[in-house]
Order: structure tokens, then C-alpha cells, then sequence
């Protein structure tokens, strides 16, 4: 049976800081379910390729579901694509809520697109006004940062999954090692397009 992770160590064995995507080469695959039968996943690419992905006892799940800026709350743990703006504040690109499971997942505020200038943060929202838009306050140990967020940016949540996720249709991600001749799942996310191929992509610009 394929391992559902959850909690605090689902949260340190994926994407637990911005080093995951750096210091550990990654292969990244997209595409849409085909089947799913037994340990092999069978997936179409977006050029129209077959690619079979095995699945392991290892392998780290995890759904991704469209959202509303409404569905952020104060203390809401958050993680907020964003580009800089001349005041020193932050634009969001697209934003991540994170299931309460996987608080503390990627805490801090690091570059994310070197070229560009933007950012990752991950952390609490502090506090959220909405008399001029959206805008946020996001704590992170060590420090916080003020995020302006429109009102028609991407927003997904993040929570540990099962292999109950793998339908046929749904849009993966799949998250394998560097030069492997075949592709072994390490971690994937699973859900409808919008979800995955949306605000999730922020995570993957390093890759």
C-alpha cells in the first residue's frame, strides 16, 4: 500500500524550506491521469507523450484545490509567490494555503526567481485589511513582510493525500530525481488543473 503522509513529517520530508528545490536536483513532470494500477500511474504529457511513473512506499502525496481569498484567516499558514514593489512592500503573484497539518512547511522569506527579484514567503498571516484591497502581513521566524494581494490572484490549498487522488483526468506534478532513466515518484500533487498548473508552479521555478 502506497504511504499517506501527514503532519509534521510530511511537512520536513517535502518542500520543507526553500533548499528542497535547490540543493536536491529534481526532475519535474506534468501532465494528466490516464490510469492507475497497482504502483504505475499512467500519465500523458502536455506535448502528448505516455509517461509511466512508479510509485513507491515512499512516495509523498499531496492534493492541490482551487481556493478563495476569503477562505484566508487571520494566523492562516500561507505561502505567497510575490514580486517586489518600489516601497518595499510585496505584490502577490499567487498564493498557498497550507492545510493546518503542514504549518511551519518552507518557514521564511528567500528569493524565488533570481532574474526577476521574486520571492517565497511562508509563514503566518498576521493580519489582514481589506479597506485598499488585500493586504496582508505574513510572520515567518525571524521576521514579516507586507503583502498587497489582488483581488483576482491565483489562490490553492496544499493537504497531505492518499493515492484515492490519482483519477483519471486529474492533473499531476510529479516530483522525481535527476537523471534517472525512469521516472520514480518522490513526491507528487495531484488535483484539478486550475490548482496544479496555477499558484502550485510558483514552487517549482527553481527546478
Amino acid at each position: 500500500m502506497l504511504k499517506t503522509i501527514t503532519g509534521l513529517a510530511f511537512a520536513a520530508s517535502l518542500l520543507s524550506s526553500a533548499a528542497w528545490a535547490q540543493e536536491a536536483p529534481m526532475t519535474i513532470t506534468r501532465g494528466t491521469i490516464g490510469s492507475f494500477s497497482g504502483q504505475t500511474l499512467e500519465t500523458k504529457s502536455r506535448n502528448g507523450q505516455s509517461v509511466p511513473i512508479a510509485l513507491t512506499e515512499k512516495t509523498k502525496m499531496m492534493v492541490a484545490e482551487t481556493a478563495k481569498l476569503s477562505d484566508i484567516k487571520a494566523n492562516s499558514y500561507v505561502g505567497i509567490a510575490a514580486a517586489p514593489l518600489p516601497d518595499g512592500t510585496l505584490k502577490a503573484l499567487e498564493v498557498t494555503i497550507f492545510d493546518e497539518s503542514l504549518r511551519g512547511m518552507g518557514d521564511g522569506h528567500y528569493g524565488w526567481d533570481l532574474t526577476g527579484g521574486n520571492t517565497m514567503t511562508n509563514g503566518a498571516v498576521g493580519s489582514v485589511q481589506t479597506t485598499s484591497g488585500h493586504t496582508m502581513v505574513i510572520d515567518y521566524k525571524g521576521g514579516s513582510k507586507t503583502v498587497t494581494v489582488p483581488d483576482d490572484v491565483p489562490v490553492v490549498t496544499i493537504k497531505p493525500a492518499d493515492s484515492a487522488i490519482l483519477k483519471p483526468g486529474a492533473r499531476v506534478v510529479v516530483f522525481s530525481p535527476k537523471g534517472a532513466t525512469s521516472v520514480t515518484a518522490d513526491a507528487l500533487i495531484a488535483g484539478p488543473r486550475k490548482a496544479v498548473f496555477g499558484p502550485f508552479i510558483a514552487l517549482l521555478r527553481q527546478a
